[in-house]
């Protein structure tokens, strides 16, 4: 059976290992430069939300997420930053579970979509998404970083 819960501050560590783990998967842990600290400060100013799973009483994954706001449709909704299930929880309903949270907490805040981005090389989940009826949109995500923004910020 698994359980969804509201993360707390105290559970930065537990959260940030799933962080990179993440990274692992993904082959991009030399790109994770943030702390259990980082994440704990963005936890306890609510900047970011999260809810972990378990499965029997053992954390097996979870899911990060923010609010943000349509321009184009006048509404609120909840951006998910990022959704890990361990390896040996996958195909346990863990996943879905944690979307539905999200999904819920959306709803009940009147929000109007849940939205994330999804790695080119990730098929599977990009498969597990549309089998919850998600889908991809023709946008491409662009990004400012570093040095670059440092410029763009003096002009």
């Amino acid at each position: 059976m698994i359980a969804i819960r509201t993360a707390t501050p105290d559970d930065a560590g537990l959260i940030f290992g799933f962080v990179r783990d993440l990274a692992r998967h993904e082959d991009a842990e030399d790109k994770l430069v943030a702390t259990e600290a980082l994440l704990g400060r963005a936890l306890e100013e609510r900047g970011v939300e999260a809810a972990i799973a378990e499965q029997d009483g053992q954390a097996v994954g979870a899911a990060l997420f923010f609010h943000k706001h349509s321009t184009w449709s006048g509404w609120n909704g909840l951006y998910l930053e990022d959704l890990y299930v361990a390896p040996e929880a996958r195909g346990s309903g863990a996943g879905r579970a944690l979307l539905a949270h999200v999904a819920a907490v959306g709803v009940a805040r009147g929000c109007t979509r849940v939205e994330w981005a999804v790695s080119d090389t990730n098929a599977a989940a990009a498969g597990f998404y549309r089998s919850l009826g998600a889908e991809p949109m023709p946008w491409r995500i662009y990004r400012v970083s570093g040095e670059a923004l440092s410029r763009l910020a003096g002009e």
